[in-house]
């Protein structure tokens, strides 16, 4: 059990997975919390994705991808490119929740658009951002 534990945790797309998870669950805790405080869906979906954001990225740089690297000529980039993805994904997590705020929670219009953003994210880290053949 334990060796195919490790055997599994040998494979980015299951570290991706853990770690998205685990950030998906901190973002939800933040929207129910900051709804609780008196946040209008928008502003807690707002708050968790940019709190889950700056977890996610260094979770999935140093774990998921393992890429250590901290060097200016390498970092600089991958922060440019890793600032325009979240823009999109940012832009389109607000789209999807104002559009759906009247027939869906927060929760599950975040969840949506964080299904949608986690394929496309995940194949952009793997092959672009943080993947050493990009340099």
């Amino acid at each position: 059990m334990k060796r195919r534990l490790a055997s599994e945790l040998q494979k980015p797309g299951v570290r991706y997975l853990l770690i998205g998870g685990s950030i998906y669950l901190l973002e939800l805790l933040i929207i129910f919390a900051a709804g609780r405080m008196g946040a209008g869906p928008v502003l807690s979906v707002g708050l968790s994705f940019w709190i889950g954001l700056v977890v996610s990225f260094v979770l999935q740089k140093v774990v998921t991808f393992k890429d250590k690297r901290t060097e200016t000529h390498i970092l600089a980039p991958q922060i440019a490119a890793y600032a325009a993805l979240v823009i999109f994904n940012f832009s389109f997590t607000i789209v999807v929740t104002a559009l759906l705020r009247h027939s869906l929670s927060p929760a599950i219009t975040r969840t949506l658009a964080l299904g949608i953003t986690t394929i496309w994210n995940f194949y952009l880290y793997k092959t672009r951002i943080f993947s050493r053949q990009a340099e």
